[in-house]
């Protein structure tokens, strides 16, 4: 079975068994005493960490070994924000950056602390003079801000050297996540702490590394002990941290050379998927980004249905789809790019992926897209593209509501309220405040006065659904009219704007409802 996942976990690389064995039985004591079985498993624990940060590019007495990532995250956040708490409480974010940052972040808030959040543009890339723009602008002096060096879900590398830059200049240091980029290579640039997690570069899981330069302020929070200086309470798991750096050892012996053949692979799934399947968007920045990882979204895809029908063909990829998650809402990152959500598939390749199987999966691919549209009664792409006037009949299309004739409920609620402005996807990388959508189209204050020449009644549906119902009935308006979708699943206030983008539409803006919310489209 061709595992298409190494972004959530890489597969264990064969230098990672072979030092997690050999440790079992030389590393089994306590690397605290001063016996035989003490000394050798401190000799295997000091030289673990030389070869990371040999890797990292820090002195070994900056780097700690965590029981996770996620955990290197939040003792780093934390650690850090306590270490400057008397220079402010204020925290910077970039909107797309992995969970577990964010929620550091909340729990910053919820401790009184005050976080701004910086934005990207479509790419999902943020702008250094955005960072600029938040550390002046944030409400409280800011003690720390974070970035990752390259995004989990889509690829896009990020500026860190630039962003280091600006954040030395205001006297602010900065956390990079590198979590998916530390196999690949260094991060350069003058950052002053960095975390990362051995199960992404092909280590085993339960191992993080915790970075804070020399002269960074830190104060460790949470259980603290004497053990790795302090900054990681408990027993050192000696076996999986020597495995983790052999294998960051070994993986980045292979980087150069595996991260040329893996891009061939992946600039081959980014240009033939288009290719092959209607109405299909690839984001993330086309060159600045991870060598094996690729990101894409199908229109009038139900993307858990998707993600099954891969795995019935045996191919296990990621989706940031709102069906495919237990929160129902769509993919923070895709969401803050302003791309469409559903659909959506993240294919991250291993080293060592054979080419074989990559031509497999564009070989499969479109018909198990085309599957899951003929399910949903999604128009094809072709038929979606074409050029269809109104109905001969006039008549409204099913489930559709007249709005101009006799006010049904539904057209009713789509003509009430006041189109929303502001605070949802961003395309200019500025700092975002969240909320609902932008009014985008030069017509949008036009529109607010009109009437909708039809209303979709999507309430109660999922999306894509909604986009679905949409796309059915545009082409049924004259062009310049308005048809209105009544939805409130949170997804389509990110896949209305994008389906606007891909098919050449207006998306007037968003009106508030009874339910949901109403989101105009203008036929062009």
């Amino acid at each position: 079975m061709p595992y298409f996942d190494a972004a959530s976990s890489a597969p264990p690389h064969p230098v990672a068994r072979q030092a997690l064995l050999a440790a079992l039985d030389e590393g089994w004591g306590d690397p605290a005493r001063l016996y035989r079985e003490g000394r050798r498993a401190r000799l295997l624990l000091d030289a673990a960490r030389q070869t990371a940060a040999d890797a990292v590019g820090c002195r070994p007495d900056e780097l700690v070994f965590t029981a996770s990532g996620t955990r290197a995250v939040h003792q780093g956040v934390a650690g850090a924000l306590a270490g400057r708490r008397r220079v402010g409480r204020g925290l910077v974010v970039s909107a797309v950056e992995h969970s577990s940052v964010l929620h550091a972040a909340t729990a910053h808030t919820v401790a009184g602390g005050t976080v701004t959040e910086v934005g990207v543009d479509r790419t999902g890339r943020v702008a250094p003079t955005a960072y600029a723009d938040a550390l002046r602008g944030s409400a409280e002096p800011v003690a720390l801000a974070c970035l990752q060096s390259a995004n989990h879900e889509v690829g896009t590398e990020q500026p860190v050297a630039d962003v280091a830059e600006v954040c030395r200049g205001a006297g602010v240091p900065l956390l990079v996540d590198a979590a998916q980029s530390l196999g690949w290579g260094r991060v350069e640039g003058g950052w002053s702490l960095l975390t990362a997690s051995a199960h992404k570069w092909g280590g085993p899981a339960g191992v993080g590394l915790l970075v804070v330069r020399k002269g960074v302020r830190f104060a460790p929070q949470g259980p603290v002990d004497e053990r790795e200086s302090g900054r990681s309470a408990g027993f050192e798991n000696i076996p999986a941290i020597v495995a983790a750096a052999a294998s960051l050892r070994a993986v980045r012996a292979e980087a150069e050379s595996e991260a040329l053949r893996l891009r061939g692979l992946v600039d081959r799934i980014r240009t033939r998927v288009p290719e092959l399947v209607p109405d299909v968007e690839v984001v993330g920045d086309p060159t600045r980004r991870l060598p094996h990882l690729v990101t894409f979204s199908c229109l009038y895809v139900d993307g858990e249905s998707l993600l099954h029908g891969l795995d019935r063909a045996e191919f296990a990829v990621s989706s940031g789809s709102s069906c495919t998650s237990s929160t129902l809402t769509p993919s923070h990152v895709l969401r803050a790019m302003g791309v469409l959500s559903e659909g959506n598939v993240r294919v991250s390749l291993p080293v060592g992926t054979a080419e074989a199987d990559v031509e497999l999966f564009l070989e499969l691919l479109p018909g198990i897209v085309s599957a899951v549209r003929a399910k949903l009664g999604a128009p094809t792409g072709w038929e979606s593209a074409s050029v269809r006037g109104p109905r001969a009949d006039g008549a409204a299309p099913s489930g559709v509501a007249d709005a101009p004739g006799a006010q049904s409920s539904a057209a009713a609620d789509a003509a009430g309220g006041g189109a929303k402005d502001g605070g949802g996807a961003r395309s200019d990388g500025g700092v975002g405040a969240g909320g609902g959508v932008e009014s985008r189209g030069g017509a949008g204050a036009d529109a607010r006065e009109e009437a909708p020449a039809l209303t979709v009644d999507a309430l109660g549906k999922r999306c894509p659904l909604p986009v679905i119902e949409l796309a059915k009935v545009i082409e049924d308006v004259p062009v310049g009219a308005v048809v209105a979708v009544l939805a409130d699943d949170d997804a389509a206030r990110l896949d209305i704007p994008a389906w606007c983008d891909m098919r050449g539409q207006e998306y007037v803006g968003e009106r508030a409802a009874r339910r949901g919310a109403a989101y105009w489209v203008r036929r062009r």
